[in-house]
């Protein structure tokens, strides 16, 4: 059985959710978001609460059912709260310079790079921490990784973009014995 997703969602009175034909909108105070609803999953709407089922109990099933509670409860959380990520540039001359909806990286190439913001993604940029916020999780997630990729943090100066919180292991130079 799954843990998570016998879990009820807590639905506050700011946030408004219409499911009509398999598609799920969750509306609140930053905005709205839809998604569409697996037909193996049933959602049960209450007046301050949100209930994932399922009807059969094989494997692809439970773990839909997980999923599921999972991605509806970033939903919620998402248009209520918001999230937000925060990503570092280590290196000298490695810089970013926010230009309308577009970020412009200096990352030690020949060249700039511009990389522009999807839709329902806003950054901040202090110094050399680049903070990205939004109210979908996956998307963000995604602007993130992706941000990340143009220069990954490299083993020896720990030189590049990396996520806040990562610990970048270092390795010994070819002096070292």
């Amino acid at each position: 059985m799954s843990r998570v997703g016998k879990k009820p969602i807590e639905i506050s009175d700011k946030i408004k959710i219409a499911y009509t034909d398999r598609v799920l909108t969750v509306s609140g105070e930053k905005g709205t978001l839809s998604r569409t609803i697996h037909p193996a999953v049933n959602l049960n709407i209450d007046d301050n609460a949100l209930t994932v089922s399922i009807e059969t109990m094989d494997k692809k099933t439970r773990s839909l059912w997980g999923m599921t509670r999972a991605l509806i409860a970033n939903m919620v959380t998402g248009v209520s709260a918001g999230f937000e990520r925060a990503l570092e540039i280590n290196g000298i001359g490695y810089r970013a310079e926010l230009k309308g909806k577009n970020i412009e990286f200096n990352l030690g190439y020949s060249h700039p790079i511009d990389f522009p913001l999807p839709e329902g993604i806003s950054a901040n940029i202090e110094k050399n921490i680049i903070k990205l916020s939004g109210i979908d999780k996956d998307l963000l997630g995604y602007t993130a990784s992706t941000i990340r990729s143009l220069r990954p943090p490299e083993p020896y100066k720990g030189k590049g973009v990396k996520y806040a919180e990562e610990y970048i292991q270092r390795k010994a130079g070819k002096t070292a014995k």
